[in-house]
């Protein structure tokens, strides 16, 4: 006589064509999405926020009122792009197959390893600064590196049961953590910010929502663990919205105590009454953040590579992400990562949502490994990436100077109404709208696509 393995023992498929098991309630993916909505580079990125990018300060009203924008907007596309992973049972990049093709899939997946990568990267390295900021740098770089790559890469072997271990007993921590700050941070006076202005008020959007926005290409590698579509949405939205609003008004409060200098915004929670104790707790829950992009990264190459067991791909990106990790200290180039996340994924989210709920996607996609390409379907992708672009082309002097002359050749030019990542959305889900209408026009009689 067999025994049934316990829902919180069971783990994800070793290989891509495995049916996943459907094991995570509601609690356990709120808990989860918690977890990543709160991070120590969210509570830095506020500064992005509050001091826009070539724009005067935000008014504290205005910061708040993006980051509740931004993050709902950025965590609704996510939840759609989920959904479609708890229908189909597929991880984030296989589902790709289905709105590509197999092989036109690659091109996403290329960018979301790069994406993912890039955010391990970013996570190892605040982790480090959080312990350096909490020993005063008695503790080596590098260990701290090494270990954080470790511990990341031992949780994304696990996957589930780290999910099941997060809503038992870290999200309790994180929370308490949290709650101690607020209050903490509330004690004090809050400083007036100088000459604002609300013409930096969409720019900030953009980096609320991006941040957001690039778990879009991660979200079914986890919701395809879920019961329901719904269950997932639901969760999904709840969790990271809460945990991120939340994570940004910590982070504005400590930049405008720490006298609008985001470099000392770890000092600021440190100077809390036992705030050291709490300032670990979120130091210590960084890891889940890093789990995800090493566990994603490998769940983005099994759909280049199905035959290979993803916890041999795990431990290879858990090597890659650390030594990669081990040279890098600041954050200087954030911004513009942020941005270019926004510009590949937000229209990504668009297209895959319109053409599987209103498309093709009706009729259920074709995700084997010969699905047949779908090489129209770039063309939305691409366009909403321009939109993207003419809005917000980031920083990158040679970047801007090209993007700038198209502006100048098509007499566009951005003002503090526009909103890169809501404009390209948007423009991108309207063109994928009217190629399945066209599509729909050309279907034969059984009204199949």
């Amino acid at each position: 006589m067999t025994t049934a393995t316990p829902p919180d023992r069971q783990e994800a498929p070793l290989l891509l064509d495995t049916e996943p098991p459907r094991t995570l309630s509601f609690s356990d993916q709120a808990a989860f999405w918690l977890n990543l909505g709160v991070s120590l580079i969210g509570f830095s990125g506020a500064a992005y926020v509050l001091f826009p990018t070539g724009h005067p300060p935000l008014p504290i009203a205005g910061a708040l009122l993006a980051t509740l924008v931004g993050t709902v907007a950025g965590i609704a596309m996510v939840a759609g792009t989920g959904a479609v992973g708890t229908r189909t049972g597929a991880p984030a990049m296989a589902v790709l197959r289905g709105l590509f093709g197999t092989r036109l899939s690659y091109l996403p997946t290329a960018a979301n390893i790069v994406q993912c990568i890039g955010w391990g990267v970013y996570e190892l390295t605040v982790i480090a600064l959080g312990v350096s900021a909490l020993t005063h740098d008695h503790v080596p770089h590098a260990l701290v590196i090494v270990a954080g790559g470790a511990l990341s890469t031992a949780m994304a072997i696990w996957p589930l049961r780290v999910m099941h271990i997060l809503r038992k007993y870290v999200a309790v921590a994180v929370g308490i953590a949290l709650i101690y700050f607020t209050i903490q941070l509330l004690r004090q006076p809050i400083p007036e910010v100088a000459g604002t202005s609300w013409s930096g008020f969409f720019p900030a959007v953009d980096t609320t929502l991006a941040v957001s926005v690039s778990f879009v290409p991660l979200a079914a590698d986890y919701t395809r663990h879920s019961r329901s579509a719904r269950t997932a949405a639901g969760a999904t939205v709840l969790g990271y919205s809460v945990a991120q609003f939340w994570c940004y008004l910590l982070g504005i409060l400590a930049i405008l105590q720490a006298g609008g200098d985001a470099t000392r915004i770890f000092d600021t929670f440190l100077g809390v009454t036992a705030g050291w104790a709490f300032f670990a707790v979120l130091v210590l829950r960084e890891a889940d953040q890093s789990f995800a992009n090493v566990y994603s990264t490998a769940m983005s190459i099994q759909n280049l590579l199905p035959r290979v067991d993803r916890r041999l791909l795990t431990l290879g990106v858990g090597v890659v992400v650390t030594l990669l990790a081990l040279p890098v200290h600041d954050f200087s180039s954030y911004a513009n990562f942020l941005y270019l996340i926004g510009s590949v994924f937000v229209p990504l989210s668009a297209v895959l949502i319109v053409d599987y709920f209103f498309g093709s996607g009706r009729h259920g996609w074709n995700l084997a490994q010969d699905a047949p390409t779908r090489p129209l379907m770039l063309l939305p992708w691409l366009c909403g990436f321009v939109v993207y672009q003419l809005c917000n082309p980031g920083s990158i002097d040679w970047w801007v100077t090209f993007w700038t002359k198209v502006q100048d050749g098509i007499g566009f030019h951005p003002g503090w109404w526009s909103s890169a990542s809501l404009f390209s959305w948007l423009v991108a889900a309207a063109v994928t709208a009217v190629l399945v209408v066209a599509q729909r026009r050309r279907a034969p009689a059984d009204g199949r696509v």
